[in-house]
């Protein structure tokens, strides 16, 4: 009766949890850049010995972050910048580095590129821009100013691009894209970005959506389950005191 038990409750836990992951990717439908998680969950035995296993409880692996490419939305900002295709922008976070698809970047007082108050890196740090009366962002993440007085527009540094595998990476308490492994990731040439352009989030409304209901209908099995289970517990104490 207690493996059914165990295994009722693990499998509630899983869905409520599921819940809460899908909830956020909803929540989060309209916000640029934003990445959809994805919620993974594996089997693991209670108990490990002799004989049969049937008793097993379901576990919740770390978040793993869709890589699907979220709709790209023309802004004609020289400052706004979308990646196309698989890839991640860099920024300072902490005494390390986090990776994220938002590319609405803005220009401190001091010259220094931010994203969201971060600084953005290059291949050799934070970017720090002279002053210009003109800015370009190439497709391979070099950056150009026109200076006052001049009329060419002059290479001063290169976005950090990085291209990690899906399982490379998860989110951290930010919503930021870290490296599993607490590593900075290498830069990659290959990744390309579209200047005047904004990503949008890579949610699916209508799948998140039929996600959650599945996941009601799942939790409702479980409580259903959890309900025989305590019949058959009050069946067998009624055995035993007769």
């Amino acid at each position: 009766m207690d493996a059914l038990i165990y295994t009722v409750m693990s499998g509630a836990e899983r869905a409520l949890r599921a819940q809460q992951v899908h909830a956020n990717n909803l929540a989060n439908a309209d916000t640029p850049g934003f990445r959809a998680d994805l919620e993974l969950a594996v089997s693991t035995p209670v108990t490990r010995g002799y004989g049969y296993d049937a008793r097993h409880m379901s576990r919740l692996e770390a978040g793993v972050v869709s890589s699907r490419q979220g709709p790209l939305r023309e802004t004609g900002r020289e400052l706004d910048v979308a990646i196309v295709g698989p890839g991640y922008f860099t920024v300072q976070w902490r005494d390390g580095e986090a990776y994220t698809r938002s590319g609405a970047f803005s220009v401190d007082a001091d010259g220094t590129l931010t994203l969201n108050g971060r600084p953005v890196l290059g291949d050799g740090g934070p970017i720090v821009l002279p002053a210009f009366t003109r800015l370009e962002i190439g497709t391979d993440g070099v950056i150009s100013i026109q200076p006052p007085g001049e009329t060419e527009l002059q290479p001063v540094d290169r976005l950090k691009l990085v291209r990690p595998a899906a399982d490379e990476v998860t989110k951290n308490e930010d919503g930021l894209i870290v490296a599993r492994s607490g590593e900075a990731l290498p830069p990659d040439d290959t990744v390309q970005v579209r200047s005047g352009h904004l990503e949008g989030s890579n949610v699916s409304a209508i799948e998140e959506m039929i996600a959650t209901m599945n996941l009601t209908r799942e939790f409702e099995v479980q409580m259903k389950l959890y309900s025989a289970a305590d019949s058959m517990a009050e069946a067998g104490n009624r055995l035993l005191r007769e």
